[in-house]
């Protein structure tokens, strides 16, 4: 088995993150098999490692899961007084990561994983995986002229300056059944994307929800519930 840098696994099975793991390792809080461990070394699953004289459990078993995040609740591994995240819905021993993360004021579809190559491939954006989403809008009356609609199409479709380095487009906009629901597929990622175009247009989002993301569905999930990948969307984002 090849071996793999320490902190990476560090990071991979516990809280810390690698960055926090250095310093560990810095302050002499990290053993390998009872000797002090050093930094950039690498290690295998037969060498134990401790933190504090307490022993890192390693689980090698890879997990994919989806889950449908509620309204109110935040995508990170950090606990901040008075706000809720959606890791406090997943009770497992074993340290996730989130995939394509939502705003606290937005729901649907988020995949979680602990394998972090695939994170990384279906995170950044080079890779430009499509996500689809519903995004309700406020001013419902605005929505009754058809040439103003058609105008928000359009303009998501050839690009807009939300002031990031560059123009922020939609693969596809439809309205559903003429009403105030737009479903809007993205290849790309800005921060608050969605919401900054349409508040382009002097209009607000009253709910956006992600329903796939790279070739996985939201189904009939309810909010704040979730369940491993079956093994035919496994396959989907892995290949």
């Amino acid at each position: 088995m090849e071996k793999e840098n320490l902190t990476k696994v560090i990071a991979t099975h516990t809280q810390f993150s690698r960055r926090k793991a250095e310093e560990l390792i810095r302050l002499g809080r990290v053993k390998i098999d009872n000797r002090p461990a050093t930094l950039g070394e690498k290690i295998g699953e037969e060498e134990k490692i401790e933190i504090d004289n307490v022993e890192i459990k390693r689980n090698n078993k890879k997990l994919y899961i989806k889950m449908n995040k509620p309204v109110g609740y935040t995508c990170t591994n950090k606990d901040f007084l008075g706000e809720k995240n959606i890791f406090s819905l997943i009770k497992l021993d074993q340290k996730l990561s989130s995939i394509g993360r939502l705003d606290k004021n937005s729901s649907g579809l988020i995949l979680l994983t602990n394998d972090g190559d695939l994170n990384f491939k279906l995170s950044h954006p080079k890779f430009e995986h499509q996500k689809i989403y519903l995004v309700e809008i406020k001013e419902k009356h605005m929505m009754k002229s058809g040439g103003f609609v058609n105008k928000i199409k359009e303009s998501f479709l050839r690009g807009l300056d939300i002031g990031e380095k560059t123009l922020a487009k939609a693969k596809k906009v439809e309205t559903i059944n003429n009403t105030t629901i737009f479903k809007i597929t993205l290849s790309e990622g800005k921060k608050r994307q969605i919401r900054e175009m349409f508040r382009y247009f002097d209009l607000q989002v009253e709910s956006l929800q992600r329903i796939e993301f790279a070739g996985i569905r939201l189904g009939d999930l309810k909010e704040g519930e979730w369940k491993h990948l079956e093994d035919a969307e496994i396959k989907t984002i892995l290949k």
